[in-house]
């Protein structure tokens, strides 16, 4: 949500837009990139102020129009055929938004819908990224920090903006005043001070700003609300048959009540977080109706304590407040709730009971974003499967004295150095002696092709910090390039053999009798960058979860995408320890208390739960390079990795071919024994029709970014 401060700034851009047309964000945003691309810094500059400014203008015309509208074409509620009473204002009020819009987004409404990635990009503010580094260029460092500023308070994970953040910091000619954020929300600020001044017990003080803050989320609430009322959007890609007249509405219209109900996060999660602050506007209620109890005004604190009721009828302590501020006030004093609250609670329970309808007799499905929803509104089935997963989660969660009642390992030699209550966390261990001095050399040697024939990352930055370079090879292209012969087969079987024998160790120690399939495997490398190491202060990789999003402000972790939800244990077997730090270490929710340390050697093993009960990350290489085999394994064998099914077939390929008498084996010519100068063709092997997966899962199909983002 621009706000006004932002649409200020970006006046001149507005000027540059020809008198009446509003040209669309996304053209404009393109061309930025484009002239940001080509080092064209002034009209790039220029191209990205006008795409923020055309993308607020979009959603401030959108707003006004369906507020105009909604009071010129009114929904009848008197009686008469509901066709006629319903369809008919519906049909007026989409006439009054075209003409409206026309009339704003000239030539035409349609030319500003932009793509899903596009949109994303503004909410995640992309543009200012971009920008922050073409006013660097134009020398005009105020603008560049205010832009740098406003989209690291929305991406405070984004390293490379860190770095930047603090080198803006340290130079002369930077004011402390222009580290603002344009995009900044004002009921956020509001409600901070407010809590601050709570918190001081300068309770005249925070009921002023808190009293900002409600009015101001409010007003959010209604804006974002508006906005809802937008095109269908449909999740499903695939081409499937349209839904009639009816149905076509009710689907329409149930997604518009979801992302109304929806609004309350949007608003209630301050930027950069990804979890929003439980019970928002009763949170605003709880707090005045004491500050203003504390400060004398039993009246208003009464009608706080009213109006948090109708979200909490039942709740105790606050029954008992309103038994006293009668009491003090007299019986005959009226106690009513606020009008604006008492509007919100009934248009939210209308909405709810629309949706749970659609839930249970039309299979829509609903994330219910308020804690205060009455339980007799949820259906029963709802309540009922409710029931069965907290059962079923109850079950899943193994008891810590059973988890200890392991069964025997499956190799001789290998001993447990480290256990989960020396690692002072639960399921996370650490083996040794897994591989010998000569087989950690043999695929180090192995790790020699990631550099100059990977799977895609090819000795780049790493995708977590600018300091150091990735290098990497799965499991697949380790035996094509044995194909080929780039390294030998004996190698690539060893990676095979070496990471098979890792998931045996994990399986019989925390799964023993339930079978762990490989989710994904990767022989990866970490190097230091010469030069780039004094004053170092990042990470090799931040601190996270394997298979949710850990939210540590929130204390809690999020099994939502671009988590890979599905991977229950994580293992890395490491190569060598000839270089400087590169350590792993395990934290408490917070990412901040470490609470245990792992240095690698060759043939040490790290396993622990994927979940939220491990978070990790790993020191950074300060010298040197660091090698090991990430490894991550799944209980759903529909998530099986499919690059290791084919390399399995073409290793066993190869073993038939071995054994094939001498004719055969001079009519197959063994691509491996050619000389390694000859010419060869691109090897690029197809997967089986039944072997091919949607995107989203461990196959070459996967996203490289989302790769990246999960090695350790």
């Amino acid at each position: 949500m621009a706000s006004l401060l932002c649409l200020s700034l970006l006046a001149a851009a507005a000027a540059a837009t020809s008198p009446g047309r509003l040209v669309p964000f996304d053209l404009l945003y393109a061309d930025g990139v484009r002239a940001y691309l080509a080092r064209d810094w002034a009209r790039a500059a220029e191209l990205l102020q006008r795409a923020l400014h055309s993308y607020a203008e979009l959603r401030a015309a959108r707003r006004a129009c369906r507020a105009a509208c909604a009071r010129q074409e009114p929904f009848p509620g008197g009686p008469g055929r509901w066709e006629a009473a319903l369809l008919g204002p519906v049909l007026q009020r989409a006439g009054c938004l075209q003409r409206c819009l026309g009339r704003r987004l000239r030539p035409a409404p349609s030319a500003h819908r932009a793509s899903r990635a596009v949109r994303r990009d503004f909410e995640r503010r992309e543009p200012y990224n971009y920008l922050q580094v073409a006013f660097f260029q134009l020398k005009k460092l105020d603008q560049a920090v205010s832009a740098a500023h406003t989209f690291f308070v929305a991406n405070p994970q984004h390293l490379q903006m860190r770095e930047d953040i603090e080198k803006y910091r340290r130079m002369s000619g930077v004011k402390s005043d222009s580290f603002q954020d344009l995009e900044a929300m004002p009921h956020w600020e509001a409600y901070e001070t407010g809590v601050q001044h709570y918190d001081a017990d300068e309770y005249l003080q925070a009921v002023t700003r808190l009293e900002e803050s409600l009015s101001e989320a409010l007003s959010a609430l209604e804006e974002c609300r508006a906005l809802c009322e937008g095109p269908w959007e449909d999740e499903d890609e695939e081409e499937k048959m349209q839904p009639g007249l009816y149905e076509a509405i009710a689907a329409h219209y149930i997604q518009v009540l979801k992302c109304r109900q929806q609004c309350v996060l949007e608003i209630a999660t301050k930027p950069g977080r990804i979890s929003a602050t439980e019970d928002f506007i009763p949170s605003h209620l709880d707090l005045l109706q004491f500050a203003y109890s504390q400060a004398g005004n039993q009246t208003l604190a009464a009608e706080c304590a009213a109006s948090y009721l109708l979200f909490y009828p039942t709740d105790e302590p606050m029954l008992e407040k309103m038994k006293q501020y009668r009491t003090e006030l007299g019986e005959d004093a009226a106690v009513t709730a606020r009008q604006s609250i008492q509007h919100y609670v009934q248009r939210s329970l209308m909405e709810k009971k629309l949706i749970y309808y659609a839930v249970e007799h039309l299979g829509e499905t609903f994330n219910d974003p308020d804690l205060w929803t009455p339980d007799e509104l949820i259906p029963e089935d709802l309540k009922q499967k409710y029931r069965e997963d907290q059962e079923k989660q109850k079950r899943e969660t193994l008891d810590v004295e059973e988890r200890e009642k392991r069964g025997p390992l499956p190799f001789e030699g290998i001993a447990v150095t480290m256990d989960s209550q020396q690692m002072n966390g639960t399921q996370r261990v650490v083996f040794d002696r897994v591989l010998t001095e000569s087989e950690c050399k043999d695929l180090l040697r192995l790790t020699k092709a990631a550099g100059e024939a990977g799977d895609g990352y090819r000795a780049r930055r790493s995708p977590h910090t600018p300091h150091e370079r990735f290098e990497g090879l799965t499991v697949l292209k380790a035996v094509q390039l044995a194909q080929n012969g780039d390294v030998e087969w004996r190698d690539a079987k060893l990676l095979l053999q070496a990471s098979e024998k890792s998931r045996k160790i994990i399986e019989s120690y925390f799964t023993p009798g339930k079978k762990l399939h490989f989710s994904f495997t990767h022989l990866v490398c970490r190097r230091a960058v010469d030069g780039e190491q004094e004053g170092r202060m990042d990470l090799s990789h931040p601190v996270h979860a394997d298979n949710c999003l850990l939210d540590p402000e929130g204390q809690e972790c999020w099994k939502e995408p671009p988590a890979y939800v599905y991977r229950d244990y994580s293992g890395i077997l490491y190569l060598n320890d000839d270089f400087q730090g590169g350590g792993l270490f395990f934290t408490e929710m917070d990412t901040v208390t470490v609470t245990a340390e792992v240095r690698p050697k060759c043939g040490r093993l790290v396993a622990f739960s994927s979940g939220k009960e491990n978070p990790h990350g790993v020191w950074a290489v300060s010298r040197g390079r660091r090698c090991a085999i990430a490894l991550w394994y799944t209980h759903s064998q529909e998530h099986t990795e499919q690059e290791r099914v084919k390399a399995e077939e073409l290793m066993e390929q190869r073993a038939v071919e071995q054994d094939q008498p001498d004719g055969d084996k001079h009519q197959r010519t063994d691509r491996s024994s050619r000389s390694s100068s000859a010419p060869r063709a691109p090897s690029r092997p197809s997967k089986p029709a039944d072997q091919r997966q949607k995107p989203g899962l461990d196959g070459k199909q996967h996203p490289k970014v989302l790769r990246a983002r999960d090695e350790f």
